[in-house]
């Protein structure tokens, strides 16, 4: 889109500054008397630049993500909470991550509960089998019978490239958010 609009830029300077102009008669004031004679403007031919705005076809690289789904049925963990005077309503939370060239687990570990959020920590493992360059997803799941609280996502591990991976926390170990879990609960 950039580089389209670059390109229109450049076609719009062109067509105000290259242009050939040649005055081709001289033009003249009227006289001024009391018999007025009408005046003549000058004329001029204008060449303007011959400008062709086309398309061509070149080989770039594209990036081509394939996600591949089956449904399974798996036990997902399913945490009940009841909170006083607060009514529970069943829903899915999830954490994904997207690596590349080595396959990766992604395991939900524990989930905490503040006053207004949640907290899960998840763990993200290298299995070491080679991805022959591709990109894969991985994820988790767990379902939560709870108030709609927030959700603050953890991920210990090493954060994979891309702008996917940056919707969650990486953190080296769970020591580094030790004092933010001594004041929630633990529920899974």
């Amino acid at each position: 889109m950039r580089t389209l609009f670059l390109t229109l830029l450049s076609v719009a300077m062109l067509s105000f500054t290259a242009c050939n102009v040649e005055q081709t008669e001289e033009g003249e004031m009227p006289e001024v008397d009391v018999d007025v004679e009408d005046g003549n403007m000058p004329e001029y031919d204008v060449d303007w630049a011959n400008v062709n705005v086309n398309t061509t076809t070149r080989t770039v690289e594209i990036p081509k993500v394939v996600v591949v789904t089956e449904e399974e049925q798996v036990e997902v963990p399913v945490i009940n909470v009841n909170m006083p005077n607060e009514e529970g309503e069943e829903r899915t939370i999830m954490v994904e991550a997207e690596v590349r060239n080595t396959s990766h687990e992604l395991d939900i570990e524990e989930v905490y509960a503040t006053q207004n959020k949640l907290i899960v920590i998840s763990k993200l493992e290298n299995t070491g089998q080679d991805l022959d360059d591709q990109t894969m997803r991985v994820s988790d799941q767990i379902v939560l019978n709870a108030p709609d609280l927030n959700v603050k996502h953890y991920i210990i591990g090493k954060q994979p490239q891309g702008d996917f991976n940056n919707q969650y926390t990486y953190i080296s170990s769970r020591n580094d958010i030790s004092k933010e879990l001594d004041k929630a609960k633990k529920l899974l």
